[in-house]
Order: structure tokens, then C-alpha cells, then sequence
């Protein structure tokens, strides 16, 4: 994967950033862009792995520091131009404008599948730009975002500081760096909701339910402001405000499935009871025994009797992994019905099959669908997606 250092202006204060682009790629094609901003007191080199995952699935990643952005003490090879006394959400906006500039003047850049996506402070940003770019943004993704920020500005809590909101000072110390007045000047009468809400095309949040710093009914209320069926709010449990390894990538493979256009149409909260070890020769077999529950708009139920899932290893060879149980409950119409799925890994996706009972839900017995497990204490959730088309 080839990554290169790329430079824009805005006003005349230079924006650092990376470019990542996929295998094999080649300059005389044309590719889909993804713009990746950071959260607060970031930089570029914060979003590397996000890049880098978005650039295996065959897109042209651009991450850059927002102007002002960083810690005090960062060095100066990844920090953009500008104050941080200067640094406001608007001028953030700003800065993700020039950046986009930049990069669908670029000729291997598909201009019109341009995607911004952002995490927390940057996610929030980013849903400000897709508001003011309109059909230029083709979709939006918010991790976390910070919709937080202007009642911190009311409570005058800004970035973790600490002051008095009707005596704001000429600036705001927040540890690790200082804010000017102007960001709670910019922020403290702004309704979130209402700049977001001008973006018409698809949108995915990805927000945590463990999260201390951004509460997740900030995300519910952005759902909410959007069209019907515009935005797809994912909310993950034991998920905080940062995600390890094993996050990013079952996050990353869910938006890949919004990147296709896949619908979630089932989410299936799995509470482990007990497991038990199988050795026979070379091969080792777990057999993980579970229950749980489903409520979505397609379906509401419970898995009964116990669901098993066998994961058997064998040297040498790829673990497979194999999961088999039944929900009964009631289909969207109100009609009692079972589903019954068996869900395999199928070397690039969870791939699961259902069978069902009921006339409403037949058409999953059709459907290509895929699967996304989010591990986290007492049981994963898994998330299957199908095409949206119904039959």
C-alpha cells in the first residue's frame, strides 16, 4: 500500500496531510475518495489506520491536520499552520473545504463519489461540510461524533477546561493545548442538529454506548434530524470514545456493508451461557452455547432453545467457524414465526443463511446476505445486511 504526503492552502495557512492508496492502483483510472478528519487535539497520523483500512477496500484516502489542531508540544513535521488560539470549528469547516478542493481536482479522483468521514470533534466537522456541499458528498460518515461541543461551550467546559461561560477568558486552557475565545464564541449559540441537517445523502454514525466524553443520546437526536431512512445510527456496546484493534475492524467492516449499500435487517445481541473444549487428534473444537434477542423493524424475538457456535482449529489450516440457533418472536406484521440461521465465516465475510416460517420474512431466504460480529462482554452482537432491494 503506497502512502504520500500531500500539502494545500487555506488562506494562505498551509494543510498537512497523507494520501493512501489501494493495491495496484493506477493513475490512469478513476477511484472513489474518502476524506478522514481527526478529533480533537489530533493530527493526520491519528488517522492512519482508518486509512489504511478504507484503502484495502479500493479507495483513495486523504487524512490532514486541521490548521491550529494538535497538542502544545507536538512537533512541527505533522501539525498543519495556524494557532490553536485561532482554531474554531468554522475554521475547521474551512479546512476540510480546501482539502476537498484539493483532492477532486485530483485526475484519479472519481468526483462524483466523494465520501467525508470523521471521528468525534472531526466527525462533527465533517457533518457541517456534507451539509454545506450537498450533492458533492456522496456519503457521510460520524464516528462518535462530538455534537457535544456547543453545550460544553454553554456550561463553559470546552475541550476540558474549565470557566465561567458568561466571563469567557481570551483563552481557554485544555491541558494539553489552549483554545481562544473565538471557539466558544463560534459554538456556544449553535444548534447541531439543525447544521446537520441540510445534507440529504446517506449517512452511518458509529457511536459507543460506554462513551463518557460524547453522550450517545446526542447521536439518537442526530438520527433524528435527518430524513426518514437517511441515517443508519449503529450503537455499540462496550464501545467508549477510542476504539482498539478489535473495534476498528468490526467497525470498519460494518461500514464497509454502508459503503455497498447494504441494510442492516437484523441485529442479534448474543448473551454466552457456557462453553465447553473438544480435543480429537489434531483438532480442537469450542463449543460456545448461547441465547440472546433480536428487536428490529423486520423482527422481535429471542433465540430458543440454545444457540452453539463451533469454532474448530486445526494446524495448518484456517479456523472455521460455524453458528447455528433459532428466534422465535414476531415478524413486522405481528405474526408469530422462527428464524432459523446458520452462520459461517466465509473467508471474507460472516456469510449466514435463514429459513423461516413466515411469508413476510421469505425473501431472506434470497438474499446475499452478510454478517458483522462486535465482541464485547457476555456475548457479541452480530449484525446481518442484505441489499437493500426487496423482493
Amino acid at each position: 500500500m503506497e502512502e504520500k504526503a500531500f500539502q494545500c492552502k487555506r488562506d494562505g495557512l498551509t494543510i498537512l496531510g497523507m494520501q493512501y492508496f489501494p493495491d495496484h492502483f493506477d493513475e490512469s483510472g478513476k477511484y472513489a475518495a474518502v476524506i478522514v478528519s481527526h478529533g480533537f487535539t489530533g493530527d493526520y497520523t491519528c488517522m492512519a489506520n482508518e486509512c489504511r483500512e478504507l484503502a484495502k477496500m479500493g479507495y483513495v484516502a486523504f487524512s490532514f491536520s486541521f490548521c491550529g489542531g494538535g497538542v502544545t508540544a507536538e512537533g512541527v513535521g505533522v501539525k498543519s499552520e495556524g494557532k490553536t488560539t485561532d482554531m474554531t470549528l468554522s475554521t475547521e469547516v474551512a479546512d476540510l473545504l480546501a482539502v476537498k478542493d484539493f483532492v477532486t481536482a485530483k485526475p484519479f479522483v472519481d468526483a462524483d463519489h466523494l465520501i467525508l468521514a470523521g471521528v468525534s470533534q472531526g466527525g462533527f466537522v465533517s457533518g457541517m461540510a456534507a451539509a454545506k456541499c450537498g450533492n458533492a458528498i456522496k456519503k457521510l460518515i460520524m464516528i462518535y461524533p462530538a455534537l457535544c461541543i456547543p453545550d460544553h461551550a454553554r456550561r463553559g467546559c470546552l475541550g476540558g477546561g474549565s470557566y465561567d461561560p458568561e466571563k469567557v477568558p481570551e483563552t481557554i486552557d485544555c491541558g494539553v493545548t489552549v483554545l481562544g475565545k473565538a471557539f466558544h464564541e463560534d459554538v456556544v449559540g449553535m444548534e447541531p442538529y439543525l447544521e446537520l441537517s441540510a445534507y440529504r445523502g446517506p449517512v452511518l454514525i458509529l457511536q459507543g454506548l460506554s462513551d463518557e466524553i460524547v453522550n450517545y443520546s446526542y447521536a439518537i437526536r442526530a438520527k433524528e434530524s435527518y430524513g426518514k431512512g437517511q441515517c443508519h445510527l449503529q450503537l455499540v456496546r462496550n464501545l467508549g470514545h477510542g476504539m482498539d484493534a478489535g473495534q476498528l475492524e468490526s467497525a470498519f467492516a460494518s461500514i464497509r456493508q454502508f459503503l455497498e449499500e447494504r441494510e442492516e435487517i437484523l441485529t442479534i445481541r448474543v448473551i454466552v451461557t457456557h462453553s465447553e473444549s473438544v480435543t480429537e487428534g489434531d483438532v480442537h473444537r469450542e463449543h460456545i452455547y448461547f441465547t440472546g434477542y433480536c428487536d428490529t423493524e423486520y423482527f422481535q424475538g429471542t433465540v430458543f432453545p440454545e444457540g452453539c457456535d463451533v469454532r474448530e482449529q486445526c494446524p495448518g489450516a484456517e479456523e472455521k467457524v460455524r453458528a447455528e440457533y433459532t428466534l422465535t418472536g414476531l415478524d413486522g406484521f405481528g405474526k408469530k414465526c422462527s428464524l432459523h440461521i446458520v452462520n459461517q465465516w466465509g473467508g471474507k465475510d460472516f456469510k449466514p443463511t435463514v429459513e423461516t416460517d413466515s411469508q413476510a420474512l421469505k425473501w431472506m431466504e434470497q438474499a446475499d446476505l452478510t454478517a458483522v460480529l462486535e465482541y464485547g462482554k457476555g456475548g457479541p452482537t452480530v449484525r446481518i445486511f442484505a441489499g437493500r432491494r426487496r423482493l
